[in-house]
């Protein structure tokens, strides 16, 4: 009777776990399709005219724009030079090794409002003009450390007896990289670039600090928060939802279809 008790009582619990989380997700997305007028904050009547104008809301459009381009752009650095070193970190010693291990950790373990008011402070001691490069040199300081981690633990995973096959064979080690680690190295790669691109898009409190007049989504949020959060805010952000929902699924899929490919042989 014990085990039959004690069998339910954690898919029970995150069971219940599960539906805490999506609530605010719901709501969201119910939100989206209320006949708001000039606050979003009680039920109106249903409508489908937010989604037929996402834009509707003043500067909501702006600032989705302005968050996908820092993304997009702390992603690409954050991502390739995060590879490098955590490629160089695995296969390579060197001096003051584990003191590089402690300062990729510590923009993980900082607090954002201390990184953030560092990151301001440092910017107005070289007289820089707070906006779009000091939010995207900002981001690429925290995402980096997330990249190194993720792309760290998928280098160690692999064999180095393959690229020395690949030279017994003749091959350089250029070739044996783009051919051999690189590719078993994509989906590490690809982790640590949607993840990147998540903390970014998603960052508020480093933004704050360090944007000066430049709007982000999160900002607009937090301000928007104040009058009601406009439902077009709920519609983007239902469709971002769904989006990465519908990645991850297409992910899911194309490894289960891999799994299946490879135990066919």
């Amino acid at each position: 009777m014990k085990q039959k008790i004690g069998r339910w009582i954690i898919p029970g619990i995150g069971g219940l776990a599960f539906v805490y989380l999506l609530v605010p997700i719901a709501y969201i997305f119910v939100f989206s399709f209320n006949d708001a007028g000039r606050t979003n904050l009680e039920w109106r009547g249903f409508t489908f005219g937010n989604w037929q104008n996402p834009c509707g809301a003043p500067a909501v459009c702006e600032s989705l724009v302005n968050s996908l381009q820092v993304g997009v752009v702390a992603t690409i650095v954050s991502t390739a030079l995060g590879t490098c070193i955590a490629i160089g970190l695995v296969r390579y010693k060197f001096r003051f090794r584990k003191l590089t291990d402690v300062l990729i950790i510590l923009p993980l373990a900082t607090p954002e409002v201390v990184l953030g008011a560092s990151l301001l402070a440092q910017f107005l001691n070289l007289g820089w003009e707070l906006g779009y490069t000091t939010i995207v040199i900002a981001h690429i300081v925290f995402c980096m450390s997330f990249v190194i981690v993720t792309v760290r633990a998928r280098v160690s995973s692999l064999d180095p007896r393959l690229e020395e096959a690949a030279a017994d064979l003749y091959s350089t080690p250029r070739a044996a990289f783009w051919k051999i680690t690189f590719p078993l190295l994509v989906p590490g790669i690809v982790a640590a670039a949607l993840l990147s691109f998540a903390m970014s898009f998603d960052d508020f409190i480093i933004t704050n600090f360090n944007s000066g007049t430049f709007q982000t989504f999160p900002k607009f949020i937090y301000v928007a928060a104040t009058r009601g959060i406009p439902a077009q805010a709920n519609v983007i952000g239902s469709a971002m939802f769904i989006a990465a929902l519908l990645v991850v699924i297409v992910g899911q899929v194309m490894a289960y279809r891999r799994r299946k490919r490879l135990a066919q042989r």
